[in-house]
């Protein structure tokens, strides 16, 4: 009986044999078959690659440069790159290496935006995910809350909370994550309300299936792409808004930096010493760059409607 009806949803949903397909994968399976179509994306192959580099230069920053972060060269003060010794990309107004601080930059604005939108996703995804497929009162006292929250200014409730328990690394994390999840709910409701009226969610229904089993194994899973999607934009605008709060003077603090603070910097020196402003913004401008194609290229990764093997 339950082969009959999962012919007959296979036949009036094409899409539901790609999904079955690769339920039947294993984990190793399903985890190369997405490597090997995300890496035959050329811009996203080389996004990964540079994205790589980058976070493995940050994590070495100590190890890589001769200079410590913080450190001051007296003898180079507002150095071109190149005219002191090994400094690589100049130093700045106080004689501190460039190169050091734009590597411990990176390695604070990629934690900032990285951990900033687990936090996002962790409350976003159940909620949206929760108030689509129950719907009801639920889904309207749920999406009436994120209306309400919605409605606050972001960078207002963030500086808020800065202010009042101090000038925290940490609680940046959790101030930018705790406020940028409204966007991914309503994402995330809208594509569950599509989902649950597809007929694999019907067949599963009709099989006896509990309703948190269908709704965290079989609804979630299938949202894959959009959150995807989502969190490759937030993880940038949440480094732009790192590099706001920063320049502001209510982030990171000194001697402590960020891509925001290298850039507040550079602005104030970008006539006199322009190289303490390009470096620092075109790190910043690629990462925003690869995280974007990046993320284009692992949603069709994780499409299984995108490959070729199930388009007729």
């Amino acid at each position: 009986m339950r082969a009959s009806i999962r012919a007959l949803v296979t036949q009036h949903e094409p899409r539901f044999a790609i999904f079955a397909e690769i339920q039947s994968m294993s984990a190793a399976r399903r985890a190369a078959d997405v490597a090997q179509r995300l890496f035959a994306n050329r811009a996203a192959a080389v996004s990964v690659t540079l994205l790589s580099a980058l976070s493995v230069a940050a994590v070495a920053a100590h190890w890589i440069s001769p200079w410590a972060y913080d450190a001051i060269d007296w003898e180079h003060i507002a150095a071109a790159p190149g005219a002191g010794a090994h400094h690589w990309f100049g130093t700045d107004d106080a004689g501190r290496d460039l190169f050091s601080r734009t590597l411990i930059g990176a390695q604070v604005s990629l934690s900032v935006g990285l951990l900033a939108t687990a936090v996002s996703l962790a409350i976003g995804v159940p909620w949206g995910a929760l108030a689509g497929f129950f719907g009801g009162r639920i889904d309207g006292w749920m999406m009436r809350t994120v209306d309400v929250l919605y409605s606050l200014p972001f960078l207002f409730l963030v500086i808020l909370l800065v202010v009042v328990f101090g000038r925290n690394i940490y609680l940046i994390f959790l101030a930018l994550g705790a406020v940028s999840w409204l966007d991914l709910a309503r994402i995330v409701r809208g594509q569950t309300l599509v989902l649950k009226q597809r007929p694999f969610v019907e067949l599963a229904r009709a099989g006896g299936v509990p309703a948190w089993r269908i709704l965290f194994a079989h609804i979630v899973p299938n949202l894959l792409g959009p959150v995807i999607v989502y969190a490759t934009l937030t993880v940038p605008g949440v480094m732009l808004a790192e590099s706001f709060i920063s320049f502001l003077g209510l982030g990171v603090q000194e001697p402590l930096t960020s891509f925001g603070v290298l850039i507040a910097e550079g602005t104030q020196q970008m006539e006199t010493a322009p190289w303490m402003l390009i470096f620092p913004a075109s790190f910043l401008g690629v990462t925003l760059i690869a995280f974007n194609y990046f993320g284009d290229g692992l949603r069709d990764s994780l499409d299984p409607g995108t490959d070729a093997r199930f388009i007729a």
